[in-house]
């Protein structure tokens, strides 16, 4: 039986709650400054309100720190010095220094920690990983990622302050920037420009061009502004052939080797007939709790996570430059 607390009943609290109802073997318990959004939390999901922190730690297994941002560092090191293996949502911290931080206690302790990058679960990017590392396109040359929708706004507008959420380039854009250095290594350098980037607040537009080790070039465009709605789109062009990916298409995942040869990949969690097993969310939990419970290896890793935060901060940092910057390095 997995004792898990969950801090944080807002939005992605409720999302991962719904995957722990998944499994028979997860006792909920849930922490939230508000009280009503506890109580509500209590009632929609079972799950025991404990009025502290402090008392919550002492109560379970695995924390998910479902958490703004700006406070993931008290809440990670406060959890490491309680010796609760920790799932935290992404970044992994607001800036590289706290994220470094939080690496180096849980490595000091050996208390695991794991940022919730879900997007390398979500089954269409799971198999575009596959198809590079197997070779199916050939050697990937170019690449092209888009994400976003409307403006994020959270308690008390803190996405609009970029000073607290990094803004696009950390918040939204660092999916794509973790998973395309998942599939395609190491991050040389990158320039990138965004419409706040002098300002730090508000809805946002960010473009960045990322070179990679290998000579692949990748272009990111993350965007709170378009009033379309949320879409996710990518492609990955290689010395053999292309693959592409529009989340509004009926066939979200397609690979062309030849002009002959098209493959459509019809994925099952999102053609309306997965199981509840099939949700990226739940394949992220899944994961991280049987690592910690194997003492195996998190799907992903300290170097992952600070990975894309450094990706993240380079990003900004070139925005507000102007200038290209080379991201810190981990291994």
């Amino acid at each position: 039986m997995f004792r898990v607390g969950i801090v944080g009943a807002g939005g992605i609290g409720n999302v991962h709650a719904r995957q722990y109802r998944k499994r028979s073997d997860v006792e909920l318990s849930v922490f939230d400054h508000s009280e009503g959004r506890a109580r509500a939390f209590q009632e929609r999901w079972d799950a025991t309100p404990v009025d502290s922190f402090e008392n919550l730690v002492r109560r379970v297994d695995v924390l998910d720190l479902s958490l703004p941002t700006p406070v993931h560092k008290d809440f990670a090191l406060k959890a490491i010095a309680a010796g609760v293996p920790s799932l935290i949502e992404k970044p992994l911290a607001r800036t590289l220094k706290d994220a470094v931080e939080i690496a180096e206690a849980s490595r000091n302790a050996s208390v695991p920690i794991m940022a919730a990058h879900v997007v390398r679960f979500f089954p269409e990017y799971e198999a575009a990983k596959r198809v590079v590392a197997s070779g199916g396109i050939g050697t990937p040359s170019a690449a092209r990622a888009r994400r976003g929708g409307g403006a994020p706004s959270g308690a008390d507008g803190w996405f609009m302050d970029h000073t607290k959420s990094g803004g696009p380039l950390l918040d939204l854009s660092i999916h794509d920037f973790d998973w395309l250095r998942w599939c395609l290594g190491e991050v040389k350098s990158l320039y990138s420009r965004t419409v706040g980037a002098q300002t730090e607040k508000g809805p946002d537009f960010a473009l960045t061009t990322l070179t990679f080790e290998s000579g692949c070039v990748a272009h990111v465009e993350g965007t709170w502004m378009d009033p379309g709605g949320f879409r996710t789109h990518f492609e990955i062009a290689g010395s053999k052939g292309l693959i592409q990916h529009e989340s509004r298409n009926n066939i979200p995942l397609r690979t062309t080797i030849a002009p002959e040869k098209t493959e459509g990949a019809p994925l099952p969690n999102l053609d309306g007939n997965s199981t509840p097993k099939e949700d990226p969310y739940y394949l992220e939990i899944d994961g991280f709790l049987n690592a910690v419970k194997n003492g195996t290896e998190l799907p992903v890793t300290l170097v992952d996570a600070l990975s894309a935060v450094a990706i993240g901060e380079a990003a900004i940092e070139s925005a507000k430059t102007g200038k290209v910057v080379a991201p810190e390095r981990f291994a």
